[in-house]
């Protein structure tokens, strides 16, 4: 029998698409190619370039399979996205980007047949970032769409389903503020029934099992064994989360940091979430409900620095906690804690390209991050996945605001590591250590005081 050693993971993030292979015995990442995940304005919406992502999806999976051989293929996607097949396996309709207003616009009689929040553990969120809103506004705009809908399937198992042709949606992404799931029932919510979809949309598995072997077509283009295996999937936060369900004892915490920033909090019991404040019910790998909160904090790091990030210096630190420079809520007003607040500065703004600028952002978001720990009822250490584990002062930041430890994940890419232990443990699977900040001057927990108190002033 093959040992599954290599998995190439198929990583669709909100603002880049990947392939990274994956070696499961070492959990390291041997090779990785991305493209930019760009959104397509035609008609009759703004969509995905699915097509493009194929192609550079087929293209990589040859290469990785002749110059370091594939021995399954894993997939995760960002959430809030839904795929509407027709019956041939196509699309019935380009797959719609979350971030468009249409959605929005359809409140009212949408409202009328959504579940309520103690049902779903979803809030009512921005544009098309329920997807029942979405497939709700996509039948109202185009009439003929329902009919034409033959099955529908969660992003990660759109993927799946165009390498092995087997429908399914997972726990993961169905659980990721849809509307359409019950995360303590473990069954589909009202809506489904509401939408009329009951029998279109397809079952609903754990993201560990497998969900099939590649189509002939796809061993025929990419030169890999027919048998090979394809993952069922996994909602990319989840994938982030998963290899520390495995190795940790409750209660701790994840912080997933990309284009979304989400605290996932584990071990917390059940809390009284405030659905107002981007809090919410995700399902993890097993089907356990997860207390979550989120925020754009990838989206909101990159509109500050204008694509000038500079080097932090001691010395900008030091100015930063000294002049108690701040940046307070809410960059992106229409998602996270602080929804409807104006960012605005305390203190003289930094110049673009300064250090300065960076190190007022970076404690800007630790501060955002604590926040939304503190909604979803953190506790024990929190480990921090992605691009923020190697953001110092953030990191400095976080220990003091929330008072516990702050583990750094040593993946750099906690989604696709995540996705490729689907298949299975690894002996290279290790317990995050506690970062060392040695001793905090009092000016670190002066500084987080003055912001809290600073955001309660503008509350409205």
């Amino acid at each position: 029998m093959n040992v599954l050693a290599h998995i190439a993971v198929i990583d669709i993030g909100k603002t880049n698409a990947k392939l990274a292979l994956v070696d499961l015995p070492t959990l390291t990442e041997i090779a990785v190619v991305t493209r930019p995940n760009k959104v397509l304005y035609g008609l009759p919406w703004p969509h995905f370039d699915v097509e493009g992502h194929w192609e550079f999806l087929i293209e990589a999976l040859a290469q990785f399979h002749r110059e370091h051989r594939v021995d399954a293929i894993s997939i995760t996607t960002h959430g809030a996205s839904i795929v509407l097949l027709a019956a041939d396996g196509s699309l019935a309709a380009p797959i719609l980007d979350y971030e468009h207003v249409g959605p929005s616009d359809d409140n009212a009689p949408y409202d009328e047949i959504r579940p309520p929040f103690a049902q779903t553990g979803s809030p009512r969120l921005a544009g098309g970032l329920n997807v029942g809103a979405q497939i709700h506004w996509q039948f109202k705009t185009d009439p003929t769409l329902r009919d034409r809908t033959a099955n529908i399937v969660t992003y990660p198992q759109y993927w799946g389903h165009r390498l092995t042709g087997i429908a399914a949606c997972d726990v993961t992404s169905i659980g990721c503020h849809t509307d359409l799931w019950s995360p303590y029932d473990g069954t589909f919510s009202s809506l489904v029934n509401g939408l009329g979809i009951e029998e279109k949309i397809a079952p609903v598995r754990k993201p560990t099992e497998f969900l099939g072997v590649i189509l002939p077509e796809i061993a025929a283009v990419t030169g890999l064994p027919r048998h090979t295996k394809v993952s069922v999937g996994i909602h990319d936060s989840n994938a982030s989360l998963y290899p520390h369900i495995l190795t940790q004892q409750e209660p701790f915490s994840v912080v997933s940091s990309g284009t979304w920033v989400i605290a996932m909090s584990i071990g917390g019991g059940r809390q009284n979430l405030a659905p107002d404040r981007d809090t919410l019910i995700n399902v993890n790998a097993h089907g356990k409900p997860v207390n979550s909160a989120r925020f754009m904090g990838g989206r909101e790091y990159e509109d500050v620095l204008k694509g000038q990030a500079a080097p932090v210096t001691n010395e900008d630190i030091s100015t930063a906690l000294s002049q108690q420079i701040m940046l307070l809520p809410a960059v992106d007003p229409t998602t996270g804690p602080y929804q409807g607040y104006d960012m605005h500065w305390l203190g003289d703004e930094p110049e673009v390209g300064t250090g300065l600028r960076t190190a007022v952002l970076s404690l800007y978001l630790a501060m955002m991050t604590d926040t939304c720990l503190q909604l979803s009822g953190a506790g024990g250490p929190t480990i921090i996945e992605g691009p923020f584990a190697r953001n110092a002062e953030f990191l400095t930041m976080l220990s003091v605001a929330t008072g516990r430890a702050v583990l750094q994940s040593k993946s750099a890419t906690g989604t696709s590591i995540g996705a490729a232990l689907l298949f299975g443990s690894s002996d290279a699977l290790e317990r995050p250590e506690p970062c060392d900040f040695g001793a905090f001057s009092k000016s670190w927990d002066a500084y987080a005081a003055r912001w809290r108190e600073e955001v309660k002033k503008t509350s409205h």
